[in-house]
């Protein structure tokens, strides 16, 4: 029997990041994927390599989710890129509705601090809406620091953060340190609400790495669907992402983008 995940994301065209990193992840380590697409993304080389964001309808959004959800037994999630309050509203009625065992949120955070109204709104609203779902909550050193109100500087206040974070939505918490803390290690801590479990491997390049937090997330997402602890799934998924970083794609763009396909487990 296969198992299978459903990934609730956007689509980012280059394929470097987003549900269709999600899928190529999933399929890597033997899980069947499923999609429900929020929104459309991408790059304008013409402005910088910034991004072209269109959304997709809500009621699209949840016709994907009941199909997905109709045609398959899934009990394993994943949340991507939301991008609006309409968008986060369906997905937390999607996910009230459908009850799952694991619900692992990527918490993408557009808002840096600076911008108000939708920018805030929609961040403000995928706290409130969604995160109450997650079973395991993946921020970044900015999404971590956002979570919690804790300036992440180095590997203490990353733990603390990932404390704080758990406290207040009931998710154990792998909090990315990743290449922006001090050191040769990236280090990513998993906070249980019992322990820390580190998990370290040395900083690979100088260039920012497009789609690294989608595969770790991602593969977190395949081994439980497979029935792995949380623990046991992010020692997997921590290997998976140092594998697709080592092997990356240089394209044209000022940043590299991950490749799944060299990890054999």
């Amino acid at each position: 029997m296969v198992n299978v995940a459903l990934s609730i994301a956007g689509s980012e065209a280059s394929g470097g990041a987003g549900a269709q990193t999600d899928i190529k992840t999933f399929h890597q380590l033997g899980t069947f994927g499923a999609t429900a697409l929020t929104c459309i993304v991408s790059f304008d080389p013409k402005n910088d390599w910034g991004h072209r964001f269109v959304p997709v309808e809500p009621q699209v959004i949840a016709d994907q989710i009941e199909a997905a959800t109709a045609v398959h037994d899934i009990d394993t999630v994943k949340i991507g890129m939301l991008g609006t309050p309409a968008t986060i509203e369906t997905v937390a009625e999607a996910l009230k509705a459908g009850n799952f065992k694991n619900v692992v949120v990527d918490p993408v955070l557009i808002c840096k601090g600076q911008e108000a109204g939708a920018a805030l709104d929609t961040d403000n609203a995928l706290k409130e809406k969604v995160l109450p779902y997650a079973t395991v909550i993946t921020p970044n050193v900015f999404e971590a620091s956002a979570l919690s109100g804790v300036e992440v500087t180095d590997l203490d206040s990353l733990k603390e953060a990932a404390k704080v974070i758990h406290e207040r939505s009931g998710a154990a918490v792998v909090a990315k340190g990743g290449a922006v803390l001090p050191g040769d290690q990236a280090i990513d801590v998993l906070y249980d609400g019992e322990e820390y479990t580190e998990y370290a491997s040395p900083k690979i390049g100088e260039r920012y790495v497009s789609g690294a937090g989608c595969t770790l997330a991602a593969a977190i997402t395949a081994e439980l669907a497979k029935g792995a602890s949380v623990r046991d799934a992010v020692a997997v998924a921590k290997r998976v992402v140092t594998s697709a970083i080592e092997n990356r794609v240089t394209p044209h763009t000022p940043f590299d983008e991950v490749y799944q396909g060299e990890y054999r487990g």
